[in-house]
């Protein structure tokens, strides 16, 4: 998996700008992901691609379309220093895994990573790098491709019931 590696508190706004929130395929979000600040990410991002942000990654709107844009450009993984909340469990939400790593900056641009969830690492440039365990709920929502489709294999269970 080939890195691409930004800064702290990456906006939301830089990862979508917000005149594309009006698109709502994958696909077509990623046509424009990074767009005016990273424009070779939406060319050049493959499947399979990582995201490595710094700290506060995802920070400001609470838009949905940010991780939707980087699943449809192939990213399946985003590894940063720490995320900005509503990020992180959109991230979840819509099947993108968001992984803390306090290290991720000894990670450099273009490095290839391994994810080892199991260990409880990552692996770059010949170096394990821990990572903040993922709670086993997570990533079964992860798993399933996020929380919706996540609920339709869910059991309805009945809440009520007439005396």
């Amino acid at each position: 998996m080939r890195v691409w590696k930004f800064g702290d508190d990456v906006n939301t706004d830089a990862i979508i700008p917000g005149r594309f929130l009006t698109i709502y395929d994958p696909a077509e979000l990623a046509k424009h992901a990074f767009e005016g600040t990273r424009d070779e990410f939406a060319r050049e991002a493959r499947e399979g691609d990582v995201v490595l942000g710094g700290t506060n990654f995802g920070c400001g709107s609470s838009r949905e379309h940010a991780p939707l844009a980087l699943l449809g450009a192939g990213v399946r993984v985003v590894i940063a220093k720490s995320f900005a909340r509503i990020f992180y469990r959109n991230a979840v939400n819509t099947g993108l895994l968001p992984l803390v790593s306090a290290e991720a900056d000894s990670i450099r641009d273009g490095d290839a990573v391994t994810v080892n969830l199991a260990g409880g690492y990552i692996e770059a440039n010949g170096r394990k790098l821990a990572v903040e365990p993922v709670p086993g709920f997570l990533k079964e929502i992860v798993d399933a491709g996020g929380l919706v489709a996540y609920a339709k294999n869910l059991d309805e269970v009945e809440t009520c019931s007439t005396t």
